[in-house]
């Protein structure tokens, strides 16, 4: 096994799939465009999903087989979320770039088809101006211009932009797939998991591959080759499962001060109470021993008290609030007035 050895460049870039066959867990989507590589005559697309699934990762593939290392500079225009992509821009550089023809410059071993491709990363973000002074010059230069769009939130593109796309889903991540990146990781960089730290890294990072390496990265940097399951919940920032299930004794307990003691322990030891109600969610939700009628009670309040949380509400009072109406949902107590 390789010794672990620092390097400068993030995990996220370093493992990042260079082909669309490499990209996990999305089939349809790698088989798709696996076959329209061959014939290197793309639509417009657009790729949605949530984040750390591949969206980014195989649009950059696409491009750079298609066109090499050579070509790809002067033939992708890649727009991210931290450019400015306002109307002005959609009407200047994304118009100009789209219209200039490509010449018949070939590189041995690529496609290098006869048009140009330009990438709009997190697209849900650009204003509904912006998004509609595109349609034209998709339209106009069709021939020599190909528009990739990546977002998270399909519904914020508009069903002009859409409807000329063809659209790939991506789905979240499953444990298994990403175990197997991770493993694959781990054998490179020297890392040793245990199964119970790989399981913790599913859950922490729901499905989003990215962020797993990036908590990967970060226990290696701070506890070295051997990484254990609490040392990745400490830099993920979760919160350690038995506070979240003492809270939950405290509530079932039926004493108001035995909870309040419990959320004032909590709040005094800094955990955010935003990714407490998240997974206190997932804890509520997965006892067996509470039945459905206080389930849907106590979620009922989760959802309103983040939404509190959102708006700039006191934590403290927040969560005693959840905490609250957590007692009387499991001792079956009625509401009270609601004003």
């Amino acid at each position: 096994m390789a010794p672990l050895v620092p390097s400068s460049q993030p995990w996220v870039e370093k493992y990042r799939p260079r082909q669309v066959k490499d990209v996990a867990h999305q089939e349809e989507v790698v088989r798709v465009l696996t076959n329209t590589l061959q014939t290197a005559d793309l639509p417009h697309m657009l790729f949605y999903g949530p984040p750390g699934t591949g969206k980014t990762t195989t649009a950059l593939a696409i491009a750079f087989q298609l066109y090499g290392p050579e070509l790809y500079k002067s033939r992708v225009l890649e727009l991210n979320a931290s450019d400015e992509r306002g109307i002005n821009v959609v009407r200047t550089k994304i118009k100009d770039f789209a219209a200039v023809a490509v010449g018949s410059a070939r590189k041995a071993g690529y496609p290098c088809p006869p048009y140009k491709i330009i990438i709009l990363d997190e697209a849900d973000s650009m204003t509904e101006d912006a998004q509609n002074a595109l349609r034209r010059t998709m339209e106009t230069y069709s021939k020599v211009t190909r528009f990739f769009f990546i977002c998270n939130y399909i519904s914020r593109i508009i069903e002009p932009l859409a409807s000329r796309c063809a659209k790939f889903r991506f789905k979240p991540l499953s444990e298994d797939v990403m175990t197997n990146r991770i493993l694959h990781i781990c054998n490179e960089e020297g890392l040793t998991l245990d199964a119970q730290a790989l399981s913790t890294l599913s859950a922490i990072s729901q499905g989003d591959l990215r962020r797993a390496i990036t908590y990967l990265q970060s226990a290696a940097r701070l506890f070295g080759s051997s990484i254990s399951s609490n040392d990745l919940i400490s830099v993920s920032g979760a919160i350690p499962e038995d506070i979240v299930k003492s809270l939950l004794a405290a509530c079932k307990s039926g004493e108001f001060d035995v909870a309040n003691k419990e959320v004032s322990n909590i709040i005094a030891d800094g955990y955010p109470v935003s990714q407490l109600l998240s997974q206190f969610l997932d804890v509520i939700v997965n006892a067996e021993d509470i039945p459905d009628e206080h389930k849907a009670r106590i979620c009922k309040k989760l959802g309103e008290a983040d939404k509190c949380l959102v708006d700039g509400a006191d934590e403290y009072l927040q969560l005693l609030d959840m905490a609250s109406e957590t007692i009387r949902a499991l001792l079956n107590i009625p509401q009270g007035l609601v004003f």
